[in-house]
């Protein structure tokens, strides 16, 4: 029992760190080689990455947070299969990473959007939870242009889906989890948005930036 718990305690804290290394920075200083927080509104976050490098941008980002994302899963996995439960481990890194993603310790806990990895999170406890949000967040996110309904949409369609498909009691209340924590940091959002003051995603690059001499 000792030995499972100091497992769980390498993952976690394994997990939680990748998690909190930020997906836009690593992008942006190693595949677009540039530096985002001085482009745009000088910010590190999703909306200036979109803002600053179009869809092309969005789309190798993606990449990114997938191969970023899915290195902690894999390691819980792989740890904890030596225990025999390979299934859990994927879940509860999912989960760590996660926290990571959404509080980082490395930008002082304030994380930016997390759509992706809990979809990637959800599809390895219950691929059908996975794909569904995926989809629905995507398809939202598109048509009504905010990325935080997106994200809430999302996450409520794992959760439901998880609900309806997973029969082990464990996965599911940690997809749950993952959902429930998704859901809590885009609060702010929805209310911005039910005041009309959130930010819509726009489909434009903004090549501003190119102008200044710094550049």
């Amino acid at each position: 029992m000792i030995l499972y718990w100091a497992l769980l305690l390498i993952i976690a804290m394994l997990s939680y760190g990748i998690g909190s290394i930020s997906t836009t920075v690593l992008a942006s200083n190693y595949v677009f080689r540039t530096r985002l927080s001085r482009l745009g509104r000088g910010n590190v976050w999703f909306s200036n990455f979109r803002r600053v490098y179009g869809l092309k941008g969005f789309l190798k980002l993606l990449i990114v947070e997938l191969v970023k994302d899915v290195i902690p899963i894999l390691l819980g996995g792989l740890i904890l299969n030596f225990k025999g439960h390979a299934d859990v481990g994927f879940i509860f890194a999912g989960v760590c990473m996660l926290l990571g993603r959404l509080y980082p310790l490395f930008s002082d806990f304030h994380g930016c959007h997390a759509t992706v990895a809990m979809a990637l999170v959800a599809g390895f406890a219950a691929p059908s939870a996975g794909i569904a949000a995926a989809v629905v967040g995507l398809l939202v996110t598109v048509i009504l242009r905010y990325l935080s309904l997106g994200a809430v949409t999302a996450a409520l369609t794992a959760a439901a889906v998880a609900l309806l498909t997973v029969d082990d009691v464990l996965i599911r209340n940690l997809i749950f989890v993952c959902a429930g924590l998704e859901l809590f940091r885009h609060i702010p959002s929805l209310f911005r948005i039910l005041a009309k003051r959130e930010e819509r995603l726009s489909y434009e690059e903004d090549l501003s930036y190119k102008l200044d001499e710094d550049f």
